[in-house]
């Protein structure tokens, strides 16, 4: 069989707000579009554990506020299986801003990153504190 062992579940849909765990000025941001989405007919767009995302910034800094940014999902509540078949969930949803290539924008991560989001973007688990 070959593929993705587990299966990823995506928990934020389309206007989904979360918050943002790095030092870039950004508080809440909410989700407008998946990168490298392909769903089916009329589903709503869903971003899982990382994934990036075009995000616009709802409460935050006077010059971070209603911009729009990229970000990664590091955190979320939905709970998802690991290949393994241990179910992971965290307390929050929660997302860091980076540039279109994949360059964290910040230089620290607030809170635990999921295992799934550091193996996929090499830069946030560099400056990643805690890996779950």
């Amino acid at each position: 069989m070959k593929g993705i062992a587990g299966r990823q579940h995506r928990g934020l849909p389309l206007g989904a707000t979360m918050a943002c765990a790095d030092n870039t000025g950004a508080k809440i941001i909410s989700l407008i579009e998946v990168k490298a989405y392909h769903g089916v007919a009329r589903r709503v767009p869903a971003a899982g554990v990382g994934d990036l995302f075009i995000a616009s910034v709802k409460k935050g800094t006077p010059e971070m506020r209603s911009k729009v940014v990229y970000a990664v999902v590091i955190r979320q509540r939905r709970p998802f299986r690991r290949p393994d078949g241990i179910m992971v969930q965290f307390e929050d949803n929660a997302a860091v801003l980076v540039t279109p290539e994949g360059e964290v924008r910040g230089s620290e991560i607030k809170g635990p990153v999921a295992r799934e989001a550091s193996e996929r973007w090499p830069r946030i688990a560099a400056i990643a504190s805690t890996i779950v």
